[in-house]
């Protein structure tokens, strides 16, 4: 079976990107994109893996979306079966069938966040340039969805989103985590937040939180794409706490030893669409202090894995300071059981009977 796989882009990496390089590698398969860093990906591991860049993209938005979707619309690949990764991706779908779309999301910025990134915007002009733009890509947006064959949501808070703004019906079939790769080794000094520094992650509200926590420390992973232009946004969260650390992007084998080491994982992000890090803390079998919103409701389980808290800084705070490291050690083996139920091996298998079936037809 010949698959060729569609992908946004590769600058910071996140879940997005994880999972189409594991389904590249699964298939061997070439991933077709537009711009792309390999230090980022060699950090991953996955230098092994054939990529095809449609060519770099214009740096400004919203040009850059609107380019990207001209890349996928006229790109031509020969294989079996496509799959779809990606919001800009979908237009690859047009040319390519069958295909099959993973869908991290509809497009939040034209859908469930566009009220929010509106009245983010610095003046009524700025507010009426985003409307306009975020009212015309929506409508072309749909153009692209209706020429998709089958869409799959990597989660139930995803699937319902797809059902409300684009009335499609989808399966689930949550993304890869390789268990096997995390440990558990201790329960340290430090609390670890793993994300991409964009605005919907509220690393406001982890600051806030650690303020009150004078004596606790957390470590916060992760970068953004220079295109991406959320230098502003990092900037404007002016100096964090002293007891709270940037480490940037990493490499892997750094990431899995401070998931081994760490006493647990804090998640804030608003209305995730899934959250891949709760599982690789769960596999390293460490708890997960998530808010009560989104993906994270289909990977935690309350009072066994971990915590769901409302969005605000003093529940955090009540939650982290009750916690000892006895209470936390004792919890290992529980949470990497849940994290087995996530293993890149039913991931794999429940993609291999979708992609078969869409070449049967």
């Amino acid at each position: 079976m010949r698959v060729a796989i569609f992908h946004d882009w590769f600058g910071a990496i996140g879940g997005g990107e994880r999972t189409a390089l594991t389904l590249a590698r699964a298939w061997d398969a070439t991933v077709y994109t537009t711009q792309i860093h390999r230090p980022s990906i060699d950090r991953l591991g996955y230098g092994d893996v054939k990529l095809v860049s449609l060519g770099d993209l214009y740096p400004r938005l919203p040009l850059r979306f609107i380019h990207a979707t001209l890349k996928f619309a006229r790109a031509h690949v020969d294989a079996d079966v496509h799959v779809l990764s990606g919001t800009w991706a979908v237009w690859a779908g047009r040319r390519h069938h069958p295909n099959v779309l993973y869908c991290y999301t509809p497009a939040r910025e034209f859908y469930d966040l566009r009220e929010l990134i509106l009245r983010r915007q610095p003046s009524g002009v700025h507010r009426l340039i985003e409307r306009t733009w975020t009212s015309m890509h929506r409508a072309w947006d749909r153009i692209a969805w209706s020429e998709v064959d089958r869409v799959i949501a990597i989660s139930e808070t995803v699937r319902q989103r797809i059902r409300r703004y684009l009335g499609r019906e989808s399966s689930v079939v949550h993304p890869p985590t390789h268990v096997s790769r995390y440990r558990f080794e201790a329960v340290e000094d430090f609390w670890l937040s793993v994300n991409r520094l964009y605005p919907e992650k509220r690393l406001d509200l982890q600051f806030d939180t650690f303020r009150r926590l004078p004596r606790e420390r957390l470590v916060i992973v992760g970068g953004y794409s220079r295109e991406d232009h959320m230098a502003s946004y990092v900037e404007g969260l002016g100096s964090p706490p002293p007891n709270v650390e940037f480490l940037g992007e990493i490499p892997e084998t750094e990431l899995i030893r401070l998931y081994a080491r760490c006493r647990g994982l804090v998640c804030t992000a608003m209305d995730e669409d899934f959250g891949l890090t709760p599982v690789e803390a769960m596999a390293a079998g460490k708890v997960v202090l998530a808010v009560d919103e989104g993906g994270y409701r289909e990977t935690i389980v309350p009072g066994e894995t971990g915590w769901l808290l409302p969005a605000d800084p003093r529940a955090f705070a009540t939650k982290i300071s009750a916690l000892r490291d006895e209470d936390l050690a004792a919890r290992a083996e529980t949470c990497r059981r849940q994290a087995l139920r996530f293993d890149v091996r039913v991931f794999i298998d429940r993609m291999r009977a979708i992609l078969e079936e869409a070449v049967a037809r």
